[in-house]
Protein backbone atom coordinates (compact mmCIF):
# COMPACT_ATOMS: atom_id res chain seq x y z
CA UNK A 1 0.00 0.00 0.00
CA UNK A 2 1.61 3.52 -0.97
CA UNK A 3 2.53 5.67 1.76
CA UNK A 4 0.41 9.21 1.88
CA UNK A 5 3.23 11.37 3.93
CA UNK A 6 7.15 12.06 2.40
CA UNK A 7 9.11 9.45 3.99
CA UNK A 8 11.15 10.11 7.63
CA UNK A 9 15.24 10.19 8.15
CA UNK A 10 14.27 7.27 9.99
CA UNK A 11 13.11 5.15 6.82
CA UNK A 12 16.36 5.57 5.14
CA UNK A 13 18.47 5.11 8.30
CA UNK A 14 16.70 1.52 8.57
CA UNK A 15 17.92 0.70 5.10
CA UNK A 16 21.51 2.07 5.53
CA UNK A 17 21.54 -0.04 8.75
CA UNK A 18 20.06 -3.43 7.23
CA UNK A 19 22.67 -2.89 4.24
CA UNK A 20 25.12 -0.56 3.41
CA UNK A 21 24.22 -0.56 -0.21
CA UNK A 22 20.32 -1.13 -0.44
CA UNK A 23 19.75 -0.21 -4.15
CA UNK A 24 22.93 -1.36 -5.35
CA UNK A 25 24.48 1.68 -6.54
CA UNK A 26 27.59 0.11 -6.73
CA UNK A 27 26.94 -2.75 -8.46
CA UNK A 28 23.69 -2.51 -10.61
CA UNK A 29 23.66 -2.11 -13.86
CA UNK A 30 20.56 -0.14 -13.98
CA UNK A 31 22.25 2.33 -12.05
CA UNK A 32 25.36 2.39 -14.10
CA UNK A 33 23.80 2.70 -17.33
CA UNK A 34 21.33 5.60 -15.46
CA UNK A 35 24.25 7.29 -14.09
CA UNK A 36 25.48 7.51 -18.09
CA UNK A 37 22.56 8.98 -18.90
CA UNK A 38 22.21 11.37 -16.04
CA UNK A 39 25.68 12.66 -16.80
CA UNK A 40 25.44 12.83 -20.59
CA UNK A 41 22.22 14.86 -20.18
CA UNK A 42 24.23 17.41 -18.67
CA UNK A 43 26.23 18.06 -21.88
CA UNK A 44 29.31 19.79 -21.75
CA UNK A 45 27.86 22.57 -19.25
CA UNK A 46 29.93 23.09 -16.12
CA UNK A 47 28.28 24.14 -13.01
CA UNK A 48 29.39 26.76 -10.88
CA UNK A 49 27.75 25.23 -7.62
CA UNK A 50 26.07 22.34 -7.66
CA UNK A 51 23.18 20.82 -4.87
CA UNK A 52 22.73 16.91 -5.20
CA UNK A 53 19.65 16.14 -3.50
CA UNK A 54 19.53 12.51 -1.40
CA UNK A 55 23.04 11.58 -2.32
CA UNK A 56 23.05 8.41 -0.88
CA UNK A 57 26.84 6.81 -0.58
CA UNK A 58 28.30 8.66 -2.61
CA UNK A 59 28.34 6.85 -6.25
CA UNK A 60 26.60 9.14 -8.08
CA UNK A 61 28.39 12.04 -6.40
CA UNK A 62 31.92 11.36 -7.15
CA UNK A 63 31.09 11.54 -10.80
CA UNK A 64 28.51 14.78 -10.61
CA UNK A 65 32.25 16.17 -8.79
CA UNK A 66 33.92 16.07 -12.30
CA UNK A 67 31.07 18.35 -13.61
CA UNK A 68 31.18 20.98 -10.80
CA UNK A 69 33.33 23.49 -10.24
CA UNK A 70 31.99 22.89 -6.08
CA UNK A 71 29.41 20.16 -4.66
CA UNK A 72 26.97 20.29 -1.96
CA UNK A 73 25.68 16.75 -1.43
CA UNK A 74 22.79 16.24 0.96
CA UNK A 75 21.27 13.36 2.90
CA UNK A 76 19.31 12.53 5.57
CA UNK A 77 21.12 9.32 6.63
CA UNK A 78 24.20 9.80 8.44
CA UNK A 79 25.01 6.01 7.50
CA UNK A 80 25.01 7.08 4.59
CA UNK A 81 26.97 10.21 4.33
CA UNK A 82 29.42 8.31 6.10
CA UNK A 83 30.13 5.77 3.26
CA UNK A 84 29.88 8.89 0.75
CA UNK A 85 32.40 10.80 2.98
CA UNK A 86 34.97 8.30 2.44
CA UNK A 87 33.99 7.63 -1.16
CA UNK A 88 35.05 11.18 -2.10
CA UNK A 89 37.49 11.97 0.48
CA UNK A 90 40.09 12.84 -2.08
CA UNK A 91 38.02 15.63 -3.61
CA UNK A 92 38.25 18.89 -2.33
CA UNK A 93 35.29 20.19 -4.33
CA UNK A 94 32.70 18.44 -2.74
CA UNK A 95 31.16 19.20 0.69
CA UNK A 96 28.81 16.93 2.27
CA UNK A 97 25.55 17.78 5.10
CA UNK A 98 22.89 16.20 7.25
CA UNK A 99 19.73 17.74 5.89
CA UNK A 100 16.48 16.82 5.63
CA UNK A 101 15.00 18.68 2.22
CA UNK A 102 12.67 20.38 2.30
CA UNK A 103 12.32 20.96 5.18
CA UNK A 104 16.01 22.02 5.84
CA UNK A 105 17.27 25.11 4.73
CA UNK A 106 20.31 24.98 2.02
CA UNK A 107 22.12 28.17 2.19
CA UNK A 108 23.76 30.03 -1.00
CA UNK A 109 22.39 29.29 -4.84
CA UNK A 110 22.98 26.75 -7.06
CA UNK A 111 23.09 26.47 -11.16
CA UNK A 112 22.69 22.61 -11.16
CA UNK A 113 20.49 20.89 -8.52
CA UNK A 114 20.55 17.08 -8.84
CA UNK A 115 17.42 14.74 -7.90
CA UNK A 116 18.24 11.83 -8.97
CA UNK A 117 15.51 9.01 -7.30
CA UNK A 118 14.39 11.52 -4.55
CA UNK A 119 11.13 13.68 -5.79
CA UNK A 120 8.82 10.49 -5.26
CA UNK A 121 9.49 10.25 -1.29
CA UNK A 122 7.84 13.80 -0.94
CA UNK A 123 3.80 14.40 -0.20
CA UNK A 124 2.41 16.93 -1.91
CA UNK A 125 3.10 19.43 0.76
CA UNK A 126 6.98 18.85 0.26
CA UNK A 127 6.78 18.64 -3.70
CA UNK A 128 5.56 22.66 -2.99
CA UNK A 129 7.91 23.16 -0.89
CA UNK A 130 10.52 21.83 -2.41
CA UNK A 131 9.57 24.07 -5.51
CA UNK A 132 9.66 26.83 -3.43
CA UNK A 133 13.23 25.77 -1.97
CA UNK A 134 14.86 25.61 -5.45
CA UNK A 135 13.10 28.90 -6.65
CA UNK A 136 14.93 30.50 -3.56
CA UNK A 137 18.72 28.65 -4.60
CA UNK A 138 18.40 28.91 -7.77
CA UNK A 139 21.07 30.89 -10.17
CA UNK A 140 19.44 32.70 -13.62
CA UNK A 141 19.64 30.09 -16.45
CA UNK A 142 20.73 27.21 -14.15
CA UNK A 143 19.39 23.36 -14.53
CA UNK A 144 17.62 21.24 -12.61
CA UNK A 145 18.05 17.76 -13.24
CA UNK A 146 15.21 15.06 -12.19
CA UNK A 147 15.74 11.16 -12.67
CA UNK A 148 13.28 8.31 -11.09
CA UNK A 149 12.42 5.23 -11.47
CA UNK A 150 8.83 4.29 -13.37
CA UNK A 151 8.05 1.03 -11.48
CA UNK A 152 6.39 0.30 -8.44
CA UNK A 153 6.62 1.82 -5.15
CA UNK A 154 5.07 2.02 -1.90
CA UNK A 155 6.29 5.62 -1.73
CA UNK A 156 3.77 8.44 -1.46
CA UNK A 157 4.48 9.19 -5.63
CA UNK A 158 4.79 7.55 -8.34
CA UNK A 159 8.28 9.06 -10.62
CA UNK A 160 4.98 10.94 -12.89
CA UNK A 161 2.82 11.82 -10.30
CA UNK A 162 6.39 13.48 -8.54
CA UNK A 163 7.95 14.99 -11.30
CA UNK A 164 4.72 16.52 -13.02
CA UNK A 165 3.37 17.95 -9.62
CA UNK A 166 7.19 19.72 -9.19
CA UNK A 167 6.63 21.21 -12.61
CA UNK A 168 3.67 22.68 -12.01
CA UNK A 169 5.02 24.11 -8.58
CA UNK A 170 7.76 25.31 -10.57
CA UNK A 171 5.26 26.89 -13.35
CA UNK A 172 6.68 29.68 -15.68
CA UNK A 173 10.29 29.96 -13.69
CA UNK A 174 11.39 27.02 -15.98
CA UNK A 175 11.82 25.20 -19.04
CA UNK A 176 11.94 21.76 -20.33
CA UNK A 177 15.24 21.02 -22.26
CA UNK A 178 15.06 17.43 -21.98
CA UNK A 179 12.32 14.42 -21.15
CA UNK A 180 13.57 11.18 -21.91
CA UNK A 181 11.79 8.04 -20.76
CA UNK A 182 13.14 4.60 -21.21
CA UNK A 183 11.56 1.21 -19.48
CA UNK A 184 13.12 1.80 -16.09
CA UNK A 185 13.00 5.46 -15.91
CA UNK A 186 12.48 8.92 -17.15
CA UNK A 187 14.86 11.85 -16.97
CA UNK A 188 13.65 15.32 -17.16
CA UNK A 189 16.34 18.57 -17.15
CA UNK A 190 14.66 21.89 -16.91
CA UNK A 191 16.14 24.95 -17.19
CA UNK A 192 15.50 28.17 -14.88
CA UNK A 193 14.34 31.13 -17.27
Amino acid sequence: MRKTRSLEPGYFEGLYAANPDPWGFETSDYEREKYEATLAALGGEQATRGLEVGCSIGVLTRRLAARCDHLLALDVSATALKQARRRCTDLANVQFAQLQIPQDDVAGAFDLIVLSEVAYYWDDADLALAAKAFGAARVPHGRILLVHWLGETDYPKTADEAVETLRAHLGEAISVETAQRNADYRLDLWRWI
